[in-house]
């Protein structure tokens, strides 16, 4: 009796090594290790979508804590995806997000503990058509030092209000070009670099503790509203009635391919 209920058992466990995909490992290999998922690189319908995401968990790619067969895990994030916009309008709408909204949260890998460490900024200006970012800076103070040691970035904007958010992933550099300094120098900032009374480190212009952090865009993520509060409301309750993903926000993606196209042109 026990021999059998084991024999059963064991039967009836999965196992992975039994389960393979040929035509996902061959298309693994077809693909650039460079070059990330976008909405712009493969179209594809709702359905073909959800089952590309299905494999994917299934194969061991990325988390899953559930099988939903042929549904989308995610209704949220598929009623609400924003695919059918033109490039210009995707950098226009995101510029004009983070320039009104100002503050930010710059995070980046502490160069002593290599943890994530991230502070508010206030955007100080754009180039690059919108897409890269410039913030005043110590140049003394730690996140110098953290981008020394790792460039990589992100730049994050949130509106508590309306729940619209950005998040950008760059590389960034330190500049201490006078000429840039000065363009776009701020007399507030002296109230956070100080005078030190020694004719030079006076928080001015030509303080040379004043520089400038340089974010270049790699990839954006964002949300734009679509609906005023009460809109948003009224679709959140019905969503809680009958089941139904809000959808009250426009998500956006923009590929590291459309920031190169982007950046060549402007």
């Amino acid at each position: 009796m026990r021999i059998i209920f084991t024999r059963a058992l064991c039967a009836a466990r999965p196992t992975r090594r039994t389960i393979t995909f040929p035509s996902l490992i061959q298309s693994q290999h077809n693909l650039s290790l460079t070059q990330p998922y976008t909405t712009t690189n493969i179209k594809t319908t709702h359905s073909q979508q959800t089952n590309n995401n299905n494999t994917n968990k299934m194969s061991g790619q990325g988390f899953s804590n559930a099988d939903t067969g042929n549904k989308p895990a995610d209704p949220y994030k598929q009623a609400n995806l924003d695919t059918e916009v033109p490039l210009d309008q995707k950098i226009n709408d995101l510029s004009s997000f983070m320039t009104s909204n100002k503050f930010s949260m710059m995070t980046t890998r502490d160069s002593k503990t290599g943890y994530l460490l991230s502070r508010c900024m206030a955007l100080a200006a754009t180039e690059s058509g919108g897409i890269d970012l410039l913030f005043h800076t110590n140049t003394e103070s730690g996140k110098t030092d953290d981008l020394k040691s790792d460039e990589h970035i992100n730049i994050s904007f949130l509106n508590s209000t309306t729940g619209d958010w950005a998040s950008v992933s760059g590389t960034a550099s330190i500049v201490t070009d006078r000429d840039l300094v000065r363009k776009h120098y701020n007399p507030h900032l002296k109230a956070w670099f100080g005078d030190l009374g020694d004719g030079v480190h006076d928080g001015g212009p030509e303080d040379p503790r004043v520089g400038v952090i340089r974010v270049k865009m790699v990839t954006a993520h964002y949300a734009i509203s679509t609906k005023n509060i009460v809109g948003k409301v009224a679709d959140v309750a019905q969503g809680v009635i009958t089941g139904k993903p809000a959808t009250v926000n426009k998500l956006r993606e923009i590929s590291e391919q459309e920031v190169q196209s982007w950046r060549s042109s402007h």
